[in-house]
Protein backbone atom coordinates (compact mmCIF):
# COMPACT_ATOMS: atom_id res chain seq x y z
CA UNK A 1 0.00 0.00 0.00
CA UNK A 2 2.87 2.05 1.25
CA UNK A 3 4.60 1.09 -2.20
CA UNK A 4 1.20 1.97 -4.40
CA UNK A 5 1.34 5.40 -2.82
CA UNK A 6 4.75 6.05 -3.22
CA UNK A 7 4.67 5.38 -6.95
CA UNK A 8 2.11 7.68 -7.20
CA UNK A 9 3.27 10.42 -5.67
CA UNK A 10 6.53 10.30 -7.73
CA UNK A 11 4.12 10.15 -10.92
CA UNK A 12 2.07 13.29 -9.90
CA UNK A 13 5.15 14.85 -9.36
CA UNK A 14 6.41 14.12 -12.51
CA UNK A 15 3.55 15.13 -14.50
CA UNK A 16 4.05 18.38 -12.48
CA UNK A 17 7.23 18.80 -13.35
CA UNK A 18 6.75 17.92 -16.78
CA UNK A 19 4.00 20.37 -17.36
CA UNK A 20 5.98 22.96 -15.45
CA UNK A 21 8.83 22.51 -17.86
CA UNK A 22 6.44 22.98 -20.98
CA UNK A 23 4.69 26.28 -19.66
CA UNK A 24 8.02 27.90 -19.05
CA UNK A 25 9.39 27.03 -22.07
CA UNK A 26 6.05 27.83 -23.72
CA UNK A 27 6.64 31.05 -22.22
CA UNK A 28 10.07 31.88 -23.09
CA UNK A 29 9.24 31.51 -26.65
CA UNK A 30 5.97 33.63 -26.65
CA UNK A 31 7.70 36.00 -25.08
CA UNK A 32 11.22 36.15 -26.95
CA UNK A 33 8.70 36.00 -30.18
CA UNK A 34 7.59 39.46 -28.78
CA UNK A 35 10.40 40.59 -27.71
CA UNK A 36 12.33 39.81 -30.93
CA UNK A 37 9.66 41.69 -32.72
CA UNK A 38 9.59 44.79 -30.45
CA UNK A 39 13.25 45.41 -31.09
CA UNK A 40 12.62 44.90 -34.62
CA UNK A 41 10.14 47.43 -34.57
CA UNK A 42 12.18 50.22 -32.71
CA UNK A 43 14.69 49.79 -35.12
CA UNK A 44 12.74 50.38 -38.44
CA UNK A 45 11.36 53.34 -36.21
CA UNK A 46 14.92 54.93 -35.96
CA UNK A 47 16.37 53.58 -39.54
CA UNK A 48 12.90 56.26 -40.77
CA UNK A 49 13.92 58.91 -38.65
CA UNK A 50 17.37 58.55 -41.02
CA UNK A 51 15.82 57.46 -43.86
CA UNK A 52 11.44 57.94 -44.31
CA UNK A 53 9.68 55.31 -45.18
CA UNK A 54 8.13 57.24 -48.45
CA UNK A 55 12.16 57.53 -49.83
CA UNK A 56 12.20 53.76 -50.21
CA UNK A 57 10.02 50.80 -51.35
CA UNK A 58 12.46 48.04 -50.65
CA UNK A 59 12.33 45.67 -46.88
CA UNK A 60 15.80 47.28 -45.10
CA UNK A 61 15.59 44.06 -43.13
CA UNK A 62 16.58 41.61 -45.92
CA UNK A 63 18.29 43.89 -48.06
CA UNK A 64 21.67 44.40 -46.27
CA UNK A 65 25.30 44.22 -46.36
CA UNK A 66 28.31 43.18 -44.08
CA UNK A 67 31.08 45.42 -44.36
CA UNK A 68 34.51 44.27 -42.58
CA UNK A 69 37.20 46.99 -42.74
CA UNK A 70 39.16 47.19 -39.21
CA UNK A 71 41.31 49.59 -40.76
CA UNK A 72 39.15 52.61 -41.48
CA UNK A 73 36.78 51.87 -38.77
CA UNK A 74 38.83 51.24 -36.18
CA UNK A 75 38.10 48.05 -34.37
CA UNK A 76 38.15 44.71 -35.69
CA UNK A 77 34.38 43.26 -36.48
CA UNK A 78 31.61 44.14 -38.99
CA UNK A 79 29.27 46.40 -39.88
CA UNK A 80 25.94 46.01 -41.10
CA UNK A 81 24.51 48.23 -43.41
CA UNK A 82 21.13 48.62 -44.40
CA UNK A 83 20.39 49.48 -47.75
CA UNK A 84 17.44 51.61 -49.34
CA UNK A 85 16.28 51.97 -52.73
CA UNK A 86 13.39 53.20 -54.82
CA UNK A 87 12.49 51.41 -57.53
CA UNK A 88 15.30 49.47 -57.77
CA UNK A 89 17.76 52.54 -58.03
CA UNK A 90 20.09 53.35 -54.56
CA UNK A 91 18.53 55.61 -52.26
CA UNK A 92 20.62 55.59 -49.30
CA UNK A 93 23.08 53.60 -46.97
CA UNK A 94 22.09 53.43 -42.59
CA UNK A 95 25.65 52.01 -41.23
CA UNK A 96 25.01 50.09 -37.23
CA UNK A 97 28.61 50.55 -36.46
CA UNK A 98 30.32 51.63 -33.00
CA UNK A 99 32.26 54.63 -31.48
CA UNK A 100 34.68 52.00 -29.48
CA UNK A 101 36.43 54.96 -27.60
CA UNK A 102 33.37 55.95 -25.66
CA UNK A 103 34.43 57.63 -21.83
CA UNK A 104 32.38 54.00 -20.42
CA UNK A 105 32.85 52.18 -23.10
CA UNK A 106 31.13 51.19 -26.99
CA UNK A 107 28.61 53.58 -28.30
CA UNK A 108 26.36 52.09 -30.60
CA UNK A 109 25.13 54.62 -33.50
CA UNK A 110 23.50 54.16 -36.77
CA UNK A 111 24.76 56.75 -39.25
CA UNK A 112 22.48 57.37 -42.79
CA UNK A 113 24.20 58.29 -45.77
CA UNK A 114 22.21 59.19 -48.68
CA UNK A 115 23.59 57.80 -52.47
CA UNK A 116 26.26 60.94 -52.93
CA UNK A 117 27.62 60.78 -49.94
CA UNK A 118 26.03 62.85 -47.35
CA UNK A 119 24.88 62.52 -44.17
CA UNK A 120 20.80 62.50 -43.67
CA UNK A 121 21.53 61.72 -40.02
CA UNK A 122 22.93 60.03 -36.73
CA UNK A 123 21.16 58.42 -34.02
CA UNK A 124 22.84 56.83 -31.05
CA UNK A 125 21.25 53.32 -29.84
CA UNK A 126 23.12 52.47 -26.99
CA UNK A 127 25.71 53.44 -24.80
CA UNK A 128 26.96 53.29 -21.11
CA UNK A 129 28.23 57.44 -20.95
CA UNK A 130 27.74 59.48 -17.77
CA UNK A 131 24.30 60.69 -17.15
CA UNK A 132 23.74 64.28 -17.49
CA UNK A 133 27.49 64.66 -19.17
CA UNK A 134 27.96 62.17 -21.42
CA UNK A 135 24.30 61.17 -22.69
CA UNK A 136 24.02 64.49 -24.14
CA UNK A 137 24.36 62.70 -27.32
CA UNK A 138 21.05 61.14 -27.15
CA UNK A 139 18.51 62.77 -29.19
CA UNK A 140 15.89 63.56 -25.95
CA UNK A 141 19.01 64.86 -24.19
CA UNK A 142 20.04 67.38 -26.85
CA UNK A 143 19.93 68.13 -30.71
CA UNK A 144 23.96 68.15 -30.32
CA UNK A 145 23.95 64.88 -32.69
CA UNK A 146 21.91 66.54 -35.30
CA UNK A 147 24.93 68.87 -35.93
CA UNK A 148 26.05 65.91 -38.12
CA UNK A 149 23.16 66.34 -41.10
CA UNK A 150 24.22 67.66 -44.31
CA UNK A 151 27.69 67.18 -43.47
CA UNK A 152 29.95 65.03 -45.93
CA UNK A 153 33.96 64.33 -46.42
CA UNK A 154 34.05 67.39 -48.12
CA UNK A 155 31.67 69.62 -45.75
CA UNK A 156 34.09 70.22 -43.35
CA UNK A 157 37.51 68.99 -44.63
CA UNK A 158 39.11 66.18 -43.09
CA UNK A 159 41.00 68.08 -40.73
CA UNK A 160 37.81 69.79 -39.18
CA UNK A 161 36.66 66.23 -38.35
CA UNK A 162 37.15 66.99 -34.84
CA UNK A 163 35.70 68.45 -32.04
CA UNK A 164 36.39 72.41 -31.15
CA UNK A 165 38.95 71.61 -28.41
CA UNK A 166 40.92 69.70 -31.14
CA UNK A 167 40.81 72.04 -33.69
CA UNK A 168 37.63 71.00 -36.03
CA UNK A 169 33.83 72.41 -35.80
CA UNK A 170 31.94 69.89 -33.53
CA UNK A 171 31.00 71.26 -30.05
CA UNK A 172 32.14 69.47 -27.00
CA UNK A 173 30.06 69.12 -24.17
CA UNK A 174 31.14 71.05 -20.66
CA UNK A 175 33.36 68.28 -18.63
CA UNK A 176 32.94 65.90 -21.39
CA UNK A 177 35.20 66.17 -24.73
CA UNK A 178 35.79 62.08 -24.36
CA UNK A 179 32.14 61.38 -25.62
CA UNK A 180 31.53 63.39 -28.33
CA UNK A 181 35.22 63.46 -29.46
CA UNK A 182 34.22 59.63 -30.00
CA UNK A 183 31.51 60.13 -31.78
CA UNK A 184 32.58 62.21 -34.38
CA UNK A 185 35.65 59.92 -34.91
CA UNK A 186 33.08 57.07 -35.61
CA UNK A 187 31.38 59.12 -37.81
CA UNK A 188 34.03 60.31 -40.14
CA UNK A 189 35.28 57.11 -40.47
CA UNK A 190 32.00 55.85 -41.46
CA UNK A 191 32.22 58.50 -44.38
CA UNK A 192 35.56 57.28 -45.44
CA UNK A 193 34.16 53.38 -45.34
CA UNK A 194 31.27 54.42 -47.70
CA UNK A 195 33.40 56.20 -49.78
CA UNK A 196 36.04 53.96 -50.69
CA UNK A 197 33.18 50.95 -50.45
CA UNK A 198 30.31 52.70 -52.61
CA UNK A 199 30.53 51.13 -56.06
CA UNK A 200 30.10 47.72 -53.99
CA UNK A 201 28.34 48.86 -51.47
CA UNK A 202 24.41 48.22 -53.60
CA UNK A 203 25.27 45.18 -55.76
CA UNK A 204 23.44 41.90 -55.00
CA UNK A 205 24.98 38.77 -54.61
CA UNK A 206 23.41 36.47 -57.45
CA UNK A 207 23.30 33.56 -55.10
CA UNK A 208 22.21 35.65 -52.78
CA UNK A 209 19.63 37.58 -54.57
CA UNK A 210 16.67 36.00 -52.54
CA UNK A 211 18.14 37.55 -49.34
CA UNK A 212 20.18 40.54 -50.63
CA UNK A 213 22.82 39.99 -48.25
CA UNK A 214 26.79 39.49 -49.35
CA UNK A 215 30.38 40.49 -47.20
CA UNK A 216 32.82 43.00 -48.85
CA UNK A 217 35.90 42.15 -46.94
CA UNK A 218 39.07 44.18 -46.35
CA UNK A 219 42.24 42.74 -44.61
Amino acid sequence: MFKNKLIQTTTILTLFAILGASLVTFGYSVTRERIVLNEKMVLLRNLNALVPAEKYDNDLFNDTKIVHDALLLGYKGSVMVYRARKLGQPVASIFDTLAPDGYNGKIQLLVGIDYNGVILGVRIVSHKETPGLGDLIDIPRSNWILGFNGRSLTNPTSDKWKVKRDGGIFDQFTGATITPRAVVKAVHQTLQVYNKHKAKLFTIDDTKQETAKSKITEK
